[in-house]
């Protein structure tokens, strides 16, 4: 048992590298995006599509390598949610900025949610998982604010949603760093998988 609970310490730890590297990543594709052809270019319109489709990718993942959809009710929703946010986002795009603005805010209130409901769970099974609970309470408030900001009159760009995605990577890397820490000090000294 204690080989299978590190096991998947391990995988979570890597889960979460991984999830903060996309975001890095992405962060770093838009800004350029927005920088050298405009917040409304077709690739700051891809991005903007793959970001919830990622999130939705990355939760199923997520559930199916900690005991299946069933086992972690929080997960299949945000399955299900960030898949409807990315169809969501398409119709936006083709719309508006702000509409697209509108869609992710709701989305990181939903989003955060589960989150914060997924760390509360796995607190009690991993332990570290503060940051997380701070990630899921962050995304919520920020949703909020993109939603108020979808109803302001300065026009949205790719740029309104970086930040979100910068906190994202940052919660994520924390994670990360911290279960790799507490996992150094019980004396796993299994550092990566």
């Amino acid at each position: 048992m204690q080989n299978q609970s590190s096991a998947q310490s391990s995988w979570l730890r890597s889960y979460y590298f991984v999830r903060a590297l996309f975001s890095i990543g992405w962060i770093i594709v838009a800004i350029l995006s927005a920088t050298l052809s405009g917040s409304q270019s077709a690739l700051a319109s891809v991005l903007l599509v793959i970001y919830p489709a990622w999130d939705a990718v990355a939760n199923l993942v997520d559930a199916r390598s900690n005991g299946g959809l069933k086992a972690n009710s929080a997960q299949t929703f945000n399955v299900a949610v960030s898949t409807i946010t990315t169809l969501a986002v398409i119709i936006a795009v083709l719309n508006s900025p702000y509409a697209v603005l509108a869609v992710f805010g709701v989305w990181a209130i939903f989003s955060g949610l589960l989150q914060l409901a997924a760390a509360v769970r796995r607190w009690r099974i991993y332990g570290a998982q503060w940051v997380m609970i701070l990630s899921g309470a962050q995304s919520t408030l920020a949703g909020g604010f993109m939603l108020s900001r979808a109803y302001g009159t300065a026009a949205p760009s790719i740029l309104d949603i970086a930040p979100y995605a910068g906190f994202g990577a940052f919660y994520f890397l924390l994670s990360a760093v911290w279960m790799t820490v507490a996992a150094y000090r019980k004396g796993s000294h299994e550092i990566l998988p």
